[in-house]
C-alpha cells in the first residue's frame, strides 16, 4: 500500500467523514464530507427541497467537501492544512484565485456552504466557540490553542491568530475532531455568491459560485436580485429585497440598526456609516415577507429563538463582498451566523 494510501487510511480510522482531498499536482488539503440534505433538515417547518449548498447549476449534488482548516496559501494556491498559520491579508479575488487555481471543482467556500454548516449546528445545538478574544473564546478563562501570530498595542501584548486546528474540539461544527475548525473567530472568512450592491441583496442561484465558470465579478451578469416571493430576478428591478437603515444614518463613523426592506428609505450617503446588529435581532419592515431562500442562506433569522450573539453588518452604498465567522477580538458578536458586509471586494486587513 502506498504511503499516501496509508495516511488516508489512518485519517478515516481516526476521523471518519474527512478524507485527504488532492490538487492537480497532487498536493493534499483535509476535507470534511458533508452529506446532502434538505431545508427541512435544519429548519423547523422549512421545505423539503434540497438545501441550496447541494444544487450546482441546476443539478443535485450527493455531498461538499469543506476545508476542516483555515486555509494557508503555497505557490500561489490555497490548502487546508493542521497546524500552520492561516492566511490572511488578501482581497476577495485574490482567496477566490487561490481556491480555484487547485483545479477542477475547487473553489472559495460559498455563502451558501456556510449557511448549510450554521443551520446545521444551530439544530444540532452545537454552536462552536473559537478563538474571539485573544487566543481563547470570549466564555472560556484560559488559553488553550497555539498563538501564530501576537503583537503589542499601547504597551499591552495581545494574541491574536492561532494555529488551525489546535483549538478545543468545542472550536470544531460537530464538537468532536472529525469536524470543521475555527468556523467562529481567528480570522474572518471570504465567502462568495453573496454581495450588497447599493443596498440590494445579491446572490448566485442556488450554489452556482461553487463553479468557477459562473463569474463572481462586479459586472458578471450571473448576480440575481431576489423578491419577496423567493424569485429570482435581475438586478435593480422593483421591488427587490434590500438592506435598509431603519432611520437616517447620518455621516458619522458609528453602526446603525438596519432592517429588510424592498424599497432604500433610507441609504447613506457617505463611507462612514454603517449597519450593526445582533444577527437573531434582524426584522423586515412593514408588510414586507422574508422568503425562505433568505433563512436557508443564513441571511435572515430563521426564527425569534436564540442564534448566539453573532453580529451581521451592512452598507448600503457600493459594491460589499462579504465575510464570515469573525476574527480573534470580535468577542461574542463573532459565530457561525456571523456576517461582515462592509467592505469592496479590493479590501485587504491582517
Amino acid at each position: 500500500m502506498a504511503n499516501y494510501d496509508l495516511v488516508s487510511l489512518a485519517l478515516k480510522a481516526t476521523c471518519p467523514g474527512n478524507e485527504i482531498l488532492l490538487d492537480d499536482k497532487g498536493i493534499p488539503s483535509v476535507m470534511v464530507r458533508i452529506p446532502k440534505f434538505k431545508i427541512s433538515d435544519v429548519i423547523a417547518g422549512g421545505s423539503s427541497g434540497t438545501h441550496p449548498a447541494f444544487i450546482v447549476n441546476g443539478i443535485e449534488v450527493p455531498e461538499i467537501y469543506i476545508s476542516k482548516f483555515q486555509n494557508v496559501i503555497q505557490n500561489g494556491r490555497a490548502y487546508s492544512l493542521p497546524g500552520e498559520d492561516p492566511k490572511a491579508s488578501l482581497n476577495f479575488d485574490t482567496a477566490r484565485q487561490a481556491c480555484e487555481a487547485k483545479g477542477p471543482g475547487w473553489h472559495l467556500m460559498t455563502n451558501a456552504e456556510w449557511a448549510a454548516i450554521a443551520l446545521w449546528c444551530r439544530k444540532n445545538a452545537l454552536m462552536p466557540k473559537g478563538n474571539n478574544n485573544y487566543g481563547k473564546d470570549a466564555t472560556e478563562s484560559t488559553y488553550v490553542a497555539i498563538p501564530t501570530y501576537e503583537y503589542d498595542s499601547s504597551g499591552t501584548h495581545y494574541i491574536g491568530r492561532v494555529a488551525t486546528g489546535t483549538g478545543p474540539v468545542t472550536w470544531s461544527h460537530n464538537g468532536e475532531v472529525t469536524g470543521i475548525w475555527d468556523l467562529n473567530g481567528n480570522v474572518w472568512e471570504w465567502t462568495g455568491g453573496y454581495r450588497i450592491l447599493e443596498g440590494e441583496i445579491q446572490i448566485l442561484q442556488n450554489n452556482d459560485a461553487a463553479d468557477s465558470d459562473n463569474s463572481q465579478a462586479a459586472d458578471s451578469t450571473k448576480w440575481k436580485a431576489i423578491l419577496p416571493d423567493g424569485s429570482l430576478v435581475n438586478p435593480g428591478t422593483a421591488g427587490t429585497l434590500k438592506w435598509d437603515y431603519t432611520a437616517d444614518p447620518g455621516t458619522e463613523n458609528a453602526g446603525k440598526a438596519f432592517r429588510l426592506n424592498t424599497t432604500l428609505q433610507f441609504k447613506q450617503t457617505v463611507e462612514a456609516p454603517y449597519g450593526s446588529q445582533a444577527f437573531h435581532s434582524l426584522t423586515a419592515a412593514d408588510g414586507v415577507a422574508v422568503p425562505e431562500i433568505l433563512k436557508a442562506l443564513a441571511l435572515f433569522p430563521t426564527d425569534s429563538g436564540d442564534h448566539g450573539d453573532d453580529n451581521m453588518w451592512m452598507r448600503n452604498i457600493g459594491e460589499r463582498l462579504v465575510f464570515r465567522g469573525g476574527r480573534w477580538d470580535s468577542g461574542a458578536g463573532a459565530g457561525v451566523f456571523a456576517a461582515y458586509g462592509l467592505y469592496p471586494r479590493s479590501y485587504v486587513s491582517t
